[in-house]
């Protein structure tokens, strides 16, 4: 699970005393911008997972998500499609 936060993931530091834990793992807020974003309490609390386009999207996917990484599936459904290296010389 840590993996998937990214070597320097953002930390959410004022979490409402009131916000509603969904599945007891993860809530979503509206960001500044209009997107809404999943927050997750383990590995790190209070860290930002997913950011998406509408709550519901960002719902499905949050859950979808920490499914295949406590199944460890998420293999199943990941590609690298270009590795980013230039052969040859420039």
């Amino acid at each position: 699970m840590e993996t998937s936060l990214g070597p320097n993931p953002t930390i959410e530091k004022d979490i409402p005393e009131d916000v509603v834990w969904i599945d007891d793992a993860f809530y979503i807020k509206k960001t500044r911008f209009g997107l809404y974003t999943s927050v997750v309490k383990e590995p790190i609390y209070g860290a930002h997972f997913l950011t998406g386009g509408t709550e519901d999207g960002v719902l499905q996917m949050t859950r979808w998500h920490l499914k295949c990484l406590q199944e460890g599936t998420m293999e199943d459904y990941t590609r690298v499609v270009n590795n980013g290296v230039v052969g040859g010389k420039l």
